[in-house]
């Protein structure tokens, strides 16, 4: 029967995308399913019910000729991906999720070590220039490996730019993914709670470190730094993963309102983090507010998630 369902939908893979053909389509895969039912019961071998279901199918041509329904253009008619190219796919974006967590990680670690060094350094005059120098040291290296790594993770997405403009998938390999999605949805919730709870515990560092004395609030920030850094490689690392179950099985037909918001939400990301990232350090460093500053960045996340909501009204309000 799955072969069936396979014919069927290679035949309507290349006609417009409307609720009338899809009710036709469900309404024919009924039938024929009735009719495969039938000749099982006839005593009919299974490769012999599938050709008979299949050779009075007719002619998908004549059938939309009758109803006059004209194929899709160029631009209506997708790809249909291969398993090859599926799995390809979502290889890439795994290690590109695991490439670009780790340079995450790498950055926050960078800025942690500059801010050890420099304390630790601070208090002695004659060792405070060489303190400084081996804290930038230990920043810039971390943060040039992890540019490194930023650009690798986005090489290996570059050959399947062409995924955005749409595309199709066998019914089987569809059902298969919607499969491996469900099985991968326990290990995604864990690691948002996980995400979630080191968030919240990362500040408790800081006041840790300051109750104990306040000449230890910077290592406080230090290792608030790299606890909200695992955080943010479990968000990215699987958050990478559960994305590409969701772009894989998205619908074909992507409304073009959907494709501006996403370019609007990115574009405020790409512009709100660094600005948070630059504000953090500014005042730790300037003003030694490392006790504080740390707000910066969950400010910046209700921010960042306030943005679609934005975009929403703003475009209501244009509409109306």
């Amino acid at each position: 029967m799955e072969t069936i369902i396979v014919y069927l939908n290679n035949m309507f893979a290349g006609l417009p995308k409307t609720s009338e053909l899809e009710h036709l389509k469900q309404e024919l895969l009924s039938g024929m399913e009735e009719k495969y039912l039938e000749l099982k019961c006839d005593g009919k071998s299974e490769n012999e019910a599938i050709g008979i279901v299949i050779s009075e199918f007719g002619n998908i041509e004549e059938l939309t000729a009758e109803l006059g329904i004209r194929p899709a253009g160029p631009e209506q008619a997708l790809p249909v991906l291969t398993e090859d190219e599926v799995y390809a796919y979502a290889s890439a974006r795994r290690s590109s999720g695991l490439w670009t967590g780790i340079g995450v990680f790498l950055c926050a670690c960078g800025v942690a070590l500059l801010i050890v060094l420099s304390t630790l350094f601070e208090n002695n005059a004659d060792m405070a220039d060489k303190g400084s120098m081996l804290g930038l040291v230990g920043m810039i290296v971390p943060i040039a490996v992890a540019v490194g790594m930023f650009v690798h993770s986005g090489m290996k997405l570059e050959r399947f730019k062409s995924l955005e403009q749409g595309f199709q998938l066998p019914y089987a390999l569809k059902m298969a993914l919607q499969r491996s999605q469900v099985l991968y949805a326990p290990t995604y919730r864990l690691s948002l709670i996980t995400g979630v709870c080191l968030c919240v515990l990362s500040p408790v560092f800081i006041f840790a470190a300051s109750y104990v004395n306040d000449d230890f609030a910077s290592f406080g920030v230090a290792a608030f730094l790299v606890i909200a850094a695992v955080a943010v490689f479990l968000f990215v690392y699987y958050g990478n993963i559960h994305g590409t179950y969701t772009k894989l099985l998205e619908e074909p037909n992507i409304t073009a309102e959907k494709k501006e918001e996403d370019r609007f939400v990115g574009v405020v990301g790409a512009v709100l983090w660094p600005l948070a990232t630059v504000i953090f350090l500014f005042t730790g460093f300037v003003y030694q507010r490392w006790d504080v500053n740390w707000t910066v960045f969950p400010i910046a996340g209700i921010l960042s998630g306030m943005s679609s909501n934005v975009y929403h009204i703003l475009k209501r309000r244009n509409v109306s």
